[in-house]
């Protein structure tokens, strides 16, 4: 089982990443998601009202710890107060699933507020394959890495991207987050077959599926798509997710919506429409949302 050794587990099910403009509409209500995601960098925090809403949240829903900071990717020493701060975070709130990014974002003591490429290459394979050790030796979990997004093709690649991120996870004992939006607008910028990629992935290390919108660049004379977190999950999207689930059965599934993010209902709609897909009745989707009781 890929997820808390305590036992907990995400459902197999739908979740949303969790939105302090949302409290309201779900802390203290009925059940309306299967499971929520947080970003650990955001509570990395002594205490205050950040915290206790996190508690009250933990205490409705299993939640995902979905990391954007440790920088995996970048080849340096992970930071060790990062990585203290998420261990006290995952004791206390035994999330039900740890993830993190295939990418870099420090160097030198510097960070960027982006999530940075990594190259496919063997010396990167490995210094990942250390930096996921590191982290799982720390937290005591198995931890999930994520497919990346790519808007271009690193000269230096010389490992294709799913060879890479299967031997990665083979070798370092930890699971896949595979993000269908990210293999789509990857698919689009770097002109390969994004069926072809869905279907060589091994099911048995995919723990957690991300969906998201996306839009196309303003600003090129080229088709670019961008991973903007910021519309409705996009229809070949979708088609991607069935034929994905379709051959490795329904998993924990995050409708993720971070930019222009919309009010509860509207979020709460697009995680009923991706229960249907998971249930293989997504004509059924009437447009509104049927509250169903969280198992």
């Amino acid at each position: 089982m890929i997820g808390n050794p305590h036992g907990t587990r995400l459902p197999d099910r739908a979740g949303v990443g969790f939105k302090g403009a949302h409290a309201d509409d779900v802390i203290g209500k009925p059940k309306q998601v299967g499971w929520f995601e947080i970003h650990p960098e955001n509570y990395m925090v002594a205490g205050g009202p950040r915290l206790a809403v996190l508690e009250a949240l933990r205490a409705d829903y299993p939640i995902s710890m979905h990391g954007v900071g440790l920088s995996l990717g970048g080849g340096e020493r992970l930071d060790p107060h990062h990585l203290a701060d998420l261990k006290r975070l995952v004791d206390r709130f035994e999330p039900a699933m740890l993830s993190e990014h295939i990418a870099w974002s420090s160097h030198d003591g510097l960070y960027m507020a982006d999530l940075l490429p990594t190259p496919m290459t063997q010396k990167s394979l490995d210094q990942l394959v250390e930096a996921i050790d590191e982290v799982q030796t720390a937290t005591g979990r198995k931890i999930l890495i994520e497919n990346p997004t790519s808007y271009l093709a690193l000269p230096q690649n010389s490992i294709p991207e799913i060879d890479f991120i299967t031997e990665v996870a083979r070798r370092s004992g930890c699971g896949l987050l595979i993000d269908v939006n990210n293999i789509y607008i990857s698919a689009c910028n770097l002109g390969f077959d994004a069926s072809d990629y869905v279907d060589a992935i091994p099911g048995d290390l995919i723990g957690e599926i991300h969906l998201a919108g996306h839009e196309a660049d303003a600003n090129s004379n080229e088709k670019v798509l961008i991973d903007t977190h910021s519309r409705p999950v996009a229809d070949p999207v979708w088609d991607l997710f069935d034929r994905l689930i379709a051959r490795i059965g329904a998993r924990p599934t995050l409708i993720e919506w971070d930019n222009d993010v919309p009010d509860w209902a509207t979020l709460r709609a697009e995680a009923a429409l991706a229960d249907l897909h998971l249930e293989g009745r997504p004509q059924q989707f009437s447009g509104a949302d049927p509250v169903r009781a969280a198992s």
